[in-house]
């Protein structure tokens, strides 16, 4: 009887298992204003979603669609003056 086995030593890619370099941690950093903002108008959205939005719900809901697009405009001011300092400024 012939067993069948993998040719490769490691069959499972070894990347997956280590933690996040100093880099990808100050990326998620950089981008955690945005994941918060995005956040809150996810919960916002959700919370009307089986009723009619009262008022507050439309003023909470406008609120955080401007925490998004504030938080989006400093990450791409960030990327745009990381990729070229000086300039605009």
């Amino acid at each position: 009887m012939r067993y069948i086995v993998p040719v490769q030593a490691v069959v499972t890619a070894a990347d997956f298992d280590r933690e996040p370099t100093t880099a990808e941690l100050d990326a998620i950093d950089a981008e955690m204003p945005l994941i918060t903002a995005q956040d809150e108008l996810l919960v916002a959205q959700i919370m009307v979603l089986d009723r009619r939005p009262s008022e507050l719900d439309a003023r909470r809901i406008r609120r955080a669609r401007r925490k998004v697009l504030a938080a989006r405009r400093e990450l791409a001011n960030l990327s745009a003056t990381a990729i070229a300092p000086g300039v605009g400024a």
